[in-house]
């Protein structure tokens, strides 16, 4: 089982043209739809006359994402914007790193997934954080302890961040989501 994935792109568009974005954007979702594992879309923009569109689609794995990315329906609806949209940026997300970056607004075209309840999710990133504190601190514990405490600490801090941002946390919220997600 993989984690869902998240495509955040940033696109520029003429504010002028803000209901054939809405039009070309719903039509969009309706093709995603279709395709095994589509789990939702949606779009955010800072105001109503900023020429930047934020959109947000999620997939439950990556070989859904990969068929629709793939797809001769999205070639033919990105073809229909050319000259009109412009694409500046895309992301990729996985697993927990996404319920970091809540917007102000959304304004959905389809339904998305709602997020765990944050007990839970507390829960889950505690399961990951005591055993690799621990583990990390015994280390020190035998190999830096005449350090002064604040390198000491800076050390480990500097080595579980990544271990849980890029190992721990996408691997636990795996393995846990029938329960954060019940």
């Amino acid at each position: 089982m993989t984690a869902p994935v998240t495509v955040s792109v940033t696109r520029h568009v003429d504010p002028s043209h803000t209901a054939q974005m809405l039009a070309w954007m719903q039509a969009g979702t309706s093709m995603a739809e279709r395709f095994d594992g589509f789990l939702g879309s949606g779009w955010v923009r800072p105001s109503t006359d900023s020429t930047d569109w934020h959109m947000l689609y999620r997939f439950a794995d990556a070989d859904s994402l990969a068929a629709w990315e793939a797809s001769p329906q999205r070639a033919w609806w990105l073809e229909a914007a050319q000259g009109d949209v412009e694409e500046s940026r895309r992301e990729r997300r996985t697993g927990i790193e996404g319920w970091f970056d809540e917007p102000a607004s959304v304004e959905a075209l389809s339904a998305a997934p709602v997020p765990p309840p944050r007990w839970k999710q507390m829960v889950v990133i505690f399961l990951v954080f005591l055993p690799l504190s621990l583990t990390a601190n015994f280390i020190a514990s035998h190999t830096i302890s005449g350090w002064p405490l604040v390198p000491r600490v800076v050390l480990v801090t500097t080595v579980m961040t990544p271990l849980m941002t890029y190992v721990f946390l996408p691997w636990i919220t795996r393995r846990m989501s029938w329960w954060l997600h019940r």
